[in-house]
């Protein structure tokens, strides 16, 4: 081993050592800040606890806590959290040491429900939903979802167009279960969405005009700002081409339909007339008599 590998050895583990004693430091720091602020125990989840599952002594466990870390609606001892004979049950999914939260757990002697999980100022509205318009069962509660309308537009040219009813809506529940037992996917026959009282009325609407779809969303994604009506015209544009329009405006809370595109064609190429057959020069003969000739034309 040569001298320089032998330096940089050293200096690797000289290294090595001040940054455990720098951990180690900084770990010691928190304990004794969290000793001198003073602890309170918490009561946390012992077992992951889904949605409806009822609160019991083995089910929780309680652990200290800095005083300054302790979250607001935690509970310290069993008799706040579970009163004598009045049941408490989860409204939200919580795992292990996860601390029991007020806002998290039905009101003591109250079931699961899902009015407990609305936000204030929200409603919850359940709709119709099937294998295909519930994406195939994966939607899950909790998830955001995009809210689609097909309908069928009034007249004599009556014709199908599909519209954005609503934006990231957030799914309370699946049928009547919240959650599933086991996680796999569902096929639903109803979905419990959480909206403001307007959307409410939309979709109450939305489900006597038109069949509703669900699209599922990526968490956090934003809204689209700009949203379009699709119709029969939008799928042969799809199909065979052709310019793009621009979107169409809103009306009545569902975008108009744009006028029937026109069909761009190209100008055929002009034909090319056909050849003249001329017909060949028929053969002559010349004659000579004396010092004259004549040509005569074999077959005049």
């Amino acid at each position: 081993m040569n001298r320089q590998t032998m330096i940089a050895l050293g200096i690797a583990i000289v290294l090595g050592l001040f940054a455990v004693y720098i951990g180690n430091a900084y770990l010691n720091g928190q304990q004794q800040q969290a000793v001198a602020g003073g602890t309170t125990k918490v009561a946390v989840a012992s077992v992951p606890l889904a949605y409806g599952t009822e609160l019991t002594a083995d089910k929780i466990r309680f652990v200290d806590y800095p005083n300054s870390s302790i979250p607001p609606g935690a509970y310290n001892n069993a008799a706040t959290l579970m009163p004598a004979g009045q049941k408490r049950f989860a409204l939200l999914a919580m795992g292990v040491n996860e601390p029991i939260l007020a806002a998290k757990i039905s009101a003591p002697g109250q079931g699961a429900s899902i009015a407990s999980l609305l936000t204030d100022g929200m409603r919850a509205a359940t709709v119709r939903i099937d294998d295909v318009s519930g994406v195939a069962g994966f939607v899950q509660p909790n998830d955001s979802v995009d809210v689609f309308i097909t309908r069928t537009l009034p007249g004599d040219a009556a014709q199908q167009v599909t519209d954005v009813l609503l934006q990231n809506v957030r799914v309370l529940a699946i049928d009547q279960e919240a959650k599933n037992a086991d996680g796999t996917p569902k096929l639903a026959r109803s979905a419990t969405f959480e909206v403001s009282p307007i959307d409410a009325q939309k979709l109450a609407l939305g489900q006597k005009t038109g069949q509703l779809s669900l699209v599922l969303r990526k968490p956090g994604e934003q809204n689209n700002p700009v949203v379009e009506t699709v119709s029969m015209n939008d799928l042969r544009y799809n199909m065979y081409g052709g310019a793009r329009y621009p979107a169409p405006a809103v009306v009545g809370g569902f975008s108009a339909v744009s006028e029937p595109r026109p069909v761009v064609t190209r100008p055929s190429a002009p034909r090319r007339a056909a050849p003249r057959k001329v017909a060949p020069d028929k053969p002559s003969v010349e004659i000579y008599r004396g010092t004259k000739s004549d040509q005569y034309k074999v077959g005049a």
